[in-house]
């Protein structure tokens, strides 16, 4: 699993990463594509550990959602599973497990101060951070996708699932936009990311 993890990762950081994984009871999993998130941590029934990671991620984001999932495993060993996913011993584990990382020989220049930033109190995702979604997505392969923030107000987008919406004024944190077919109204994060239909 190793090497196959090594494809995905910046280069320099593949010793720091083969340090945080040895475990015999952790399984990683690369996965295609999922529209609602970028990794995910359970144990499982056999009381083993397995983390997954969507394949299609850049290498910095494969990064930064493999060791979010770590921080979970680390987490609810030295705190229990009663602690809440994203809760205050989870960003402390992360911010810990991320810091050996932050440095210009795993991650650009100008993307250091932005993760730096957002690891004062990361997030549940690193979607909900605009400023390093928009970082982050600037090595993306594919750019044939914007967010919603992006779109013009008034303008058509469509979602993975098919369903077109029309971007309407923002309420506090998200966007109002309106189903084409049913008329709804749906409140969307900013960083959700869509397909610019106008």
């Amino acid at each position: 699993m190793q090497q196959q993890l090594d494809q995905y990762i910046p280069s320099k950081a593949i010793p720091l990463v083969k340090q945080l994984l040895i475990s015999d009871h952790l399984t990683i999993k690369i996965k295609t594509e999922r529209k609602t998130r970028h990794g995910d941590y359970r144990k499982l029934p056999n009381g083993k550990h397995q983390i997954t990671v969507n394949s299609n991620l850049n290498p910095y984001r494969f990064l930064i959602t493999l060791i979010h999932e770590i921080a979970h495993l680390e987490a609810y060993k030295i705190h229990g599973h009663s602690i809440k996913p994203h809760g205050k011993e989870w960003k402390q584990t992360f911010q810990h497990l991320m810091l050996p990382f932050l440095n210009p020989e795993i991650f650009p220049e100008d993307l250091l101060p932005i993760l730096a930033n957002h690891f004062k109190n990361p997030k549940a995702s690193s979607d909900t951070d605009v400023q390093l979604a928009l970082a982050l997505k600037a090595f993306d392969d594919s750019q044939d996708r914007t967010f919603v923030f992006e779109v013009p107000l008034g303008c058509s987008f469509k979602l993975y699932n098919g369903k077109i919406f029309k971007k309407g004024n923002k309420r506090r944190k998200r966007y109002e936009c309106f189903e084409i077919k049913s008329g709804r109204t749906y409140l969307f994060n900013p960083n959700a990311e869509v397909e610019l239909l106008d």
